[in-house]
């Protein structure tokens, strides 16, 4: 119609202004952990992303170098394709494993009267919290024959000699496996049993007269997409966990490991970054580790909307 005045269309900086007007106390209470965030995580990320591509050694001025850093990474770095290795073996096996154990374990604890789940809540979450509690695993795979794990096998004559499990590539990166399953049963199992708790009951009831009729399909589309909060959490809490596998390794395997049997890319990282002062290098490790990071956490997430389709 002529003349009809059209209303105009505010711009979307307008529109972030107002929003930031209309609440800003929300905004002023998150300014703390947003300053603390940004300062001791965002900055240092973006930092060591453009470090990556520079060689600074702690005592020169940092020198551009382009993508040298990332050529001699992937192309005559042996030692990092032994660590990439492991950490992907690592994340293929003890992340799954880890994850889904949280959550049969917190399926199954939950339906045990109150006094009893948090008794059994505490003892598979207090690994996690015990510090370097798994330095207990040095006496049960010490390689004389004082070690429980050679001393039990002796006794019931299954070997002669004492054998050297931490020393013996064949079995080290096994036990750090083991020993890192051990400890992931923690902060993702206390997540799960937490989400069990806040489930409506009434959709189980509704489950029922719409025709759920077992637990497994009671699992699968009532429990299951009920969590998924709680579910994201845990994936990325098991995600990193075992891309950033590091203490245990070094604590188990020493540092380096024989013949690298046990080296992940954090220990990797570790070696250029703390000893050697590599900072460039290190920063191009730590890159790729954060792309690999985010690359699996942005796939976890996509399986995990179909849960319950």
């Amino acid at each position: 119609m002529k003349g009809s005045i059209r209303p105009k269309k505010r711009s979307k900086l307008a529109y972030v202004v107002n929003e930031l007007k209309r609440n800003k106390h929300y905004y002023l209470l998150m300014s703390p952990y947003m300053i603390i965030f940004f300062l001791f995580t965002v900055i240092p990320v973006v930092f060591s992303l453009c470090l990556s591509f520079f060689y600074f050694n702690m005592l020169e001025f940092p020198r551009f170098v382009g993508w040298q850093n990332y050529s001699r990474l992937f192309l005559n770095d042996d030692v990092f394709m032994i660590a990439l290795k492991n950490t992907f073996m690592f994340a293929v096996i003890t992340g799954p494993i880890s994850y889904i154990a949280c959550f049969l374990f917190a399926w199954i604890i939950n339906e045990l009267s109150p006094k009893v789940r948090a008794f059994m809540t505490l003892i598979f979450y207090a690994p996690a919290i015990s510090g370097n509690v798994f330095f207990i695993w040095l006496i049960v795979f010490s390689g004389d024959s004082y070690g429980y794990l050679n001393g039990f096998l002796m006794k019931i004559g299954f070997i002669l000699e004492p054998i050297q499990w931490l020393l013996d590539e064949k079995y080290i990166l096994t036990i750090v496996m083991i020993v890192q399953l051990w400890l992931s049963l923690g902060t993702s199992f206390l997540a799960f049993i937490a989400g069990l708790q806040t489930i409506d009951k009434t959709l189980v009831e509704a489950g029922a007269v719409d025709g759920i009729k077992n637990r497994w399909q009671e699992l699968w589309f009532i429990t299951l997409p009920s969590m998924r909060p709680q579910l994201l959490f845990g994936a990325v809490m098991q995600i990193t966990g075992s891309f950033a596998v590091a203490d245990i390794s070094i604590a188990l395997a020493g540092f380096p490991s024989v013949n690298y049997a046990a080296h992940t890319v954090v220990t990797h990282l570790m070696d250029y970054g703390t000893i050697r002062f590599e900072m460039g290098y290190a920063s191009a490790i730590a890159t790729v580790l954060f792309g690999l990071m985010i690359g699996t956490n942005m796939l976890t997430q996509k399986m995990l909307r179909k849960i319950g389709e």
